[in-house]
């Protein structure tokens, strides 16, 4: 694994940018049938370097490049264009989704040799592609292999070691301006990648000790916080599985989910206190059971329903058949709909949530210090998870529900733009603390001293936590 004690020095710009700003558009494709030589006549009218090969679903299958061609007429000659596009292209394709960080872009052509990495969306439907000619503007330091090591670590050691990094790097990113919604999503990312990592190895070691392939289709599921992007440096796991099988195969997911969550503890993400994690059978189920879950959450509806949803309805697949997750997703949405009950529920949670700020404008702290995650996110997330169940809205992302909510005309631009500013400071706050904390050796927390922080910021969250009130009026038990 590459040395990453460079990160106090990267450019930040690949760790703010997602693909989908960078990638050219539109991509050339064409399918695998298509005769050579009519691929490179369309590459030469489009005056673009490469074609990607898509199958009958229009999902990437291969790519063809100038470098292919020159090396077929090379050793093969002009009659290598009667070939079709199927038997000369390059498969797999290296591909990688549009909402991926720039960084990972960077460092995943600089460890394989490429000069093409093709954009999809979640479908593998080609969206765009990645040149090193487009990417050479924001190239920076050998610092980027940080996601890609995740990707190629051979056990939790080598994972640690990338998770160990990540107080510098954001550390950096905060001193470079970066917005701290932004470094949340590049820590949550890493922690997607460390799971979806963590469960690859586990299901090769099931292999190996002669367990056998999965019984089922199925996915890993993460949770909370790294399910919404939302991750700052004090973390533990959040995981589930759903699969596709039967009651009777719950015995290899088992092993699965122990071996996972085994792994990503020895990486450094702790087990989760409240036990939510792939390896308790609460959180392993099929689709079926799965649905009865939901059922029993929706119609029997009880405090710990509101914690579990808090968790559950913002998972993210990370690894294994993305379509059994999505399936998931489908009958949980659906289920919440169902009942009116459910959702006045979370409604009424959210209203009743307790302020941060005491009669005479002093914030209420507990040994000096104030848990901003209570009283600065939790409203916020909890808010725009209810609005966005009741309005059937699929993301799962804070920011991307309020948007969507907004584009719908059930919120207005104005609440749209303080509620993000308020999330932005809040978790800005965090990771500062949490910085800090981290120098002085102690263990990053959700709790803040409002003391640390200038005046100007402590102003800055008074304002931020009294916005928070209207909250209750626009998403409360009559929004």
């Amino acid at each position: 694994m590459s040395d990453i004690a460079a990160l106090a020095r990267i450019d930040s710009f690949p760790y703010r940018h997602r693909l989908r700003e960078v990638m050219s558009t539109p991509v050339l494709t064409a399918p695998g049938g298509l005769a050579l030589s009519e691929a490179v006549r369309m590459m030469y009218e489009a005056r673009v370097s490469s074609i990607v090969g898509v199958d009958g679903l229009g999902r990437a299958a291969g790519i063809f490049t100038e470098r292919d061609l020159l090396r077929l007429l090379s050793n093969d000659g002009p009659g290598a264009l009667e070939l079709s596009l199927d038997e000369t292209m390059t498969r797999p394709v290296a591909a990688v989704p549009a909402d991926a960080y720039v960084y990972v872009a960077l460092a995943r052509m600089t460890r394989m040799g490429l000069r093409h990495l093709v954009v999809v969306d979640a479908d593998s439907r080609p969206l765009g592609m990645i040149t090193g000619r487009a990417l050479l503007k924001v190239r920076a330091t050998e610092a980027l292999v940080l996601g890609d090591s995740v990707e190629n670590a051979a056990g939790p050691d080598e994972m640690r070691g990338v998770l160990g990094n990540l107080p510098r790097l954001a550390r950096s990113l905060l001193a470079e301006g970066v917005g701290a919604r932004n470094i949340a999503s590049v820590i949550s990312l890493v922690l997607r990648d460390m799971t979806a990592r963590a469960a690859e190895l586990a299901e090769l070691s099931l292999h190996d000790d002669g367990w056998g392939p999965a019984p089922a289709r199925y996915a890993v599921l993460i949770l909370g916080s790294g399910g919404r992007g939302e991750s700052l440096l004090a973390f533990d796991q959040d995981n589930a599985i759903v699969h596709a099988g039967r009651p009777g195969d719950d015995a290899w997911f088992a092993e699965l989910g122990r071996r996972l969550n085994e792994t990503l503890h020895a990486a450094g993400i702790p087990f989760c206190d409240g036990g939510v994690m792939a390896r308790e059978p609460k959180w392993r189920k099929n689709l079926e059971q799965w649905r009865s879950e939901l059922h029993d959450w929706v119609f029997a509806v009880e405090n710990q329903t509101v914690l579990n949803c808090d968790i559950f309805f913002d998972f993210q697949p990370v690894w294994g058949d993305h379509a059994v997750a999505e399936e998931l997703r489908a009958i949980a949405l659906e289920k919440a709909a169902q009942s009116a009950f459910f959702l006045r529920y979370l409604a009424q949670n959210v209203a009743s949530m307790g302020g941060s700020i005491g009669l005479f404008g002093n914030f209420v702290t507990r040994q000096g210090r104030l848990n901003a995650k209570k009283f600065g996110l939790l409203p916020l997330v909890s808010a725009a998870r209810m609005r966005a169940i009741r309005a059937h809205v699929p993301a799962t992302g804070t920011d991307e529900r309020f948007a969507a909510l907004r584009d719908a005309g059930l919120l207005h631009e104005d609440d749209l733009r303080d509620f993000i500013e308020v999330r932005e400071l809040v978790l800005r706050v965090m990771l500062e603390q949490q910085l800090a904390d981290i120098a002085s050796g102690l263990l990053p927390s959700a709790d803040i001293d409002p003391k640390r922080f200038d005046k100007r910021t402590r102003i800055r969250l008074r304002w931020a936590f009294k916005r928070l009130e209207s909250l209750k009026q626009a998403c409360g038990v009559n929004g």
